[in-house]
């Protein structure tokens, strides 16, 4: 059994065991076709934070794969004064097959897999966003055909999305580029963390974003204030103006593509004509999600 709790729980060959199976899968798909390869499987979803994509793409992942899901909201009382995490995850693990679950604090996730006796899935929390990043490098990766040597370059907050993308870049051997303001740039612990889980890695953080993106093959961005920081956001706002990602800004990179893991503030990290445009694949990376999703339950549960 495993649990999937922030991407270095798998290494690079896993990585590409899951991209395998996802890029089958998506090619039945496609043809119309769906591999039951999870009949009678029950994934539980359970949820602290609102969600589109998450949430859709994982319990149609179930439907395609033969199996069912349930979803779990603010009703059932997950790490509230009603019931302890650990009761919630023995008493879950008897009914479900997996776990996914989406929480505001990265230690209720490491908690609920701490008891879970069914493999749990980190759907988001304020540490990291493993599924996001998976399907990000996957949506470049049937784009370029390949992804070691390429610059990934992120322009915004060093937040969840941003530390998850770093591993994977640097599990899968390309350059990752962090351009934020000093303040909002990783943190100490986490640099110190990739410096020991990745070694060899190149990731390079500046304040200059426009330097950020040359070379890039991917130019990336987030919401300036997430989920849980909305006492931050004038000051994040006025500390990332002069990062939104712009026509003008894109020019010096006129070949790269742009992403976004969405919900997006159109006008202020990016403008309309960037998210709209041809080099824009923020559709194709979320419907990733489902396909991505797909290869990492079926190569979790598939015998």
């Amino acid at each position: 059994m495993r649990h999937i709790l922030v991407p270095e729980d798998l290494t690079a060959h896993e990585i590409e065991a899951i991209f395998a199976i996802a890029h089958d899968l998506e090619s039945k798909y496609d043809a119309g076709l769906r591999d039951a390869l999870l009949p009678g499987r029950v994934l539980a979803l359970v949820f602290e934070k609102p969600s589109l994509r998450t949430r859709v793409s994982f319990e149609a992942a179930m439907a395609h794969l033969g199996g069912s899901s349930v979803f779990l909201g603010e009703d059932t009382g997950f790490s509230s004064s009603r019931e302890s995490v650990a009761d919630f995850g023995r008493v879950l693990s008897q009914y479900a097959d997996a776990i996914v679950c989406r929480s505001k604090a990265h230690d209720t996730i490491v908690a609920l897999a701490a008891v879970a006796t069914v493999p749990v899935i980190n759907g988001l929390s304020d540490y990291t966003h493993p599924c996001q990043a998976l399907a990000d490098i996957y949506t470049l990766k049937e784009r370029v055909g390949r992804v070691a040597g390429l610059t990934f370059t992120f322009v915004g907050d060093g937040n969840n999305v941003a530390r998850s993308l770093a591993v994977v870049c640097g599990l899968l051997g390309m350059r990752f580029v962090l351009a934020a303001p000093k303040q909002y740039q990783f943190e100490a612990s986490f640099r110190s963390h990739l410096r020991s889980l990745l070694p060899n890695a190149e990731i390079v953080e500046t304040t200059d974003p426009v330097a950020a993106v040359k070379d890039a093959a991917v130019v990336y961005t987030d919401v300036w204030a997430s989920m849980g920081q909305e006492k931050e956001r004038a000051v994040r706002l006025e500390a990332f103006k002069p990062y939104q990602v712009n026509a003008a800004l894109m020019k010096h990179c006129p070949h790269a593509f742009f992403m976004h893991c969405l919900p997006a503030r159109r006008g202020e990290e990016v403008t309309d004509e960037v998210i709209d445009g041809p080099q824009s694949l923020v559709v194709d990376e979320a419907a990733n999600r489902m396909h991505v999703q797909k290869g990492l339950l079926a190569w979790l549960l598939a015998k």
